[in-house]
């Protein structure tokens, strides 16, 4: 399977939106300003602090992708992406969370490391070879970090995620997502068994620092800061019936 693999990585690019592959930067952008604008704009500042650049290239970067049709930018307000900017940038995504399943799921990658590879590769791999990578996947509808894949067609499952730190204490919730990508981040929450799909009791909430402590059906108990719980999505689970 492995040998195979190899080949479908450097196969043509296929059934792509625009007229040639979008260069890795330009993708790079897409995906950030849909990151952190979804359907609205992304600042220059943001998008600068996303993919560690200065503004001005930000800026010079935002009027290429108005040229090319993928953007709709606003001196001081920022860039929003077109119809076709926000299907290449889900196009994108989707390769990127489906590499990221695939690494954790067959090459043995930890869930933490497998941002910065899939990075990597989502651009010199095919949209013939992402779809196969789905197949064998069996269609997953989320990554390792509990993300939203998008369907061939660009649409996305709907999310009623909450952070940890909007729940109360008593509730009953399962961890969703981890909205963060840094690995030192994913190490310390992997080490704490903090991670998609685990299920906790909220214990306490408390309002002066917002320290919020969970504690999993193995009765671990844990105290988590409030920016760290802000980074945990959780969905409520409904109590247990006597």
């Amino acid at each position: 399977m492995i040998a195979g693999l190899a080949s479908l990585i450097f196969s043509p690019m296929t059934s792509l939106p625009l007229t040639q592959p979008p260069s890795s930067s330009v993708g790079d952008y897409l995906k950030a300003i849909w990151e952190i604008g979804g359907s609205g704009a992304a600042s220059t500042s943001d998008v600068a602090t996303r993919l560690l650049v200065s503004s001005a290239s930000v800026t010079n970067m935002f009027g290429r992708l108005q040229e090319m049709g993928l953007v709709r930018y606003e001196r001081y307000r920022g860039a929003a992406l077109t119809a076709r900017g926000r299907a290449e940038a889900l196009r994108l995504v989707r390769r990127h969370r489906l590499i990221e399943t695939f690494l954790l799921e067959h090459l043995g990658y930890s869930w933490q490391d497998v941002h910065e590879e899939a990075e990597r590769l989502e651009h010199v791999v095919s949209d013939n070879f992402t779809e196969r990578l789905a197949e064998l996947l069996g269609h997953p509808e989320r990554d390792p970090h509990g993300d939203p894949i998008p369907a061939a067609d660009g649409t996305l499952t709907p999310d009623d995620s909450r952070p940890l730190q909007e729940s109360e204490a008593g509730e009953r919730v399962r961890i969703s997502r981890i909205n963060h990508e840094e690995t030192s981040v994913l190490t310390y929450l992997g080490e704490l068994g903090i991670f998609p799909g685990k299920l906790f009791e909220v214990k306490e909430v408390r309002g002066l620092d917002g320290v919020i402590t969970v504690e999993d059906e193995e009765g671990a108990a844990h105290s988590l800061g409030g920016p760290l719980a802000g980074l945990i999505l959780v969905q409520r689970v409904p109590d247990k019936k006597g």
